[in-house]
């Protein structure tokens, strides 16, 4: 295997020296939006400049997650369906440093000789110039800027893409998430909102409820979803079915903390346990609550599905 191939890197441990000699950028990229991808077309075009590999540099968990625990904000996607988005938008390299007391500690200077020197041996940079780093926060553009003219690499701003005279942000992504505007989010992401995952084996209450269930572990605090909602799932082998999904913690039955993905599709009964699905979110039915019982569980999930399936008539009906 060529070792400048595309590669997911995990940690620094795992540098090597075929890996030295790049450009890189350095973010959360959560939900890789067009504000991230306009960034890495820049990145990708100092790439061809310095004919380098375009690396990008990313933390697990993010920064704000290792200070905020299970109170920081949801993540858009999970750290898979990130590196597999930064490596489709065309970098050579996706570097995942584990965010932990020992890189906390470490002051600008530190990091800049730990990561970007010794690890990577950056040529150039291309950061925010509100770029914050290092343990006093002293690390900023302007100290990049400093220690790169000394050490022979470049630095330069990341471009900030705007739509509707509004800065394109997780942060606003999240809120029209939130606030059920998919349409809107869409138009931010790029492309629609989905939430992809490896089908797991569950209880089986939706079987025996007459509702089965594909269950997707989504292994974090928070989700950026919560309710119920009418969704397109598309399989590896390109198959797409409709359907409606709960994202929650599922209170009638356990009240667990991390949230779970159940779709239930229309009219569908391969067994898929282990495969990779793609859930798309078109609206929301209603939100998350707990039910007295079973039965009343039972009769809301059938109104959903009933709702759902009205949904996808009306979406599909001919323009008169």
């Amino acid at each position: 295997m060529n070792p400048a191939a595309h590669a997911f890197i995990r940690g620094l441990h795992n540098l090597r020296p075929w890996h030295r000699g790049c450009v890189a950028t350095i973010g959360s990229f959560d939900g890789v939006h067009l504000g991230h991808q306009a960034i890495l077309r820049q990145l990708m075009d100092v790439s061809r400049h310095y004919n380098l590999p375009a690396v990008v540099i990313v933390f697990e968990p993010q920064p704000h997650e290792f200070f905020s625990g299970d109170k920081a904000p949801a993540r858009l996607m999970r750290l898979r369906e990130k590196v597999q988005a930064l490596l489709a938008a065309g970098v050579a390299r996706v570097l995942c440093v584990q965010f932990n007391e020992a890189l906390r500690k470490l002051t600008a200077e530190a990091f800049i000789e730990t990561v970007l020197l010794d690890g990577l041996d950056i040529k150039h940079l291309v950061v925010g110039d509100d770029f914050r780093f290092g343990c006093d926060r002293r690390g900023d553009f302007a100290l990049l800027q400093k220690i790169g003219a000394e050490r022979g690499f470049g630095v330069t701003d990341t471009c900030t893409l705007e739509i509707n005279g509004e800065r394109v942000s997780s942060t606003r992504i999240r809120h029209l998430l939130e606030m059920g505007d998919f349409a809107q989010a869409e138009t931010l992401l790029g492309k629609p909102y989905s939430i992809s995952g490896r089908i797991a084996y569950g209880q089986q209450l939706g079987r025996k409820l007459g509702v089965p269930t594909a269950n997707v572990h989504l292994r974090r605090y928070r989700s950026p979803l919560h309710g119920v909602f009418t969704v397109s799932a598309r399989f590896v082998d390109g198959s797409v079915h409709q359907g409606v999904a709960n994202v929650g913690v599922r209170p009638t039955v356990t009240g667990d903390k991390k949230p779970l993905l159940e779709v239930h599709l229309f009219d569908f009964s391969r067994k898929v346990y282990g495969a990779m699905i793609d859930v798309v979110f078109h609206t929301k039915l209603r939100d998350e609550k707990k039910f007295n019982s079973l039965d009343e569980l039972q009769t809301q999930l059938q109104a959903d599905i009933a709702q759902g399936q009205a949904f996808f008539r009306r979406d599909t009906a001919p323009m008169n």
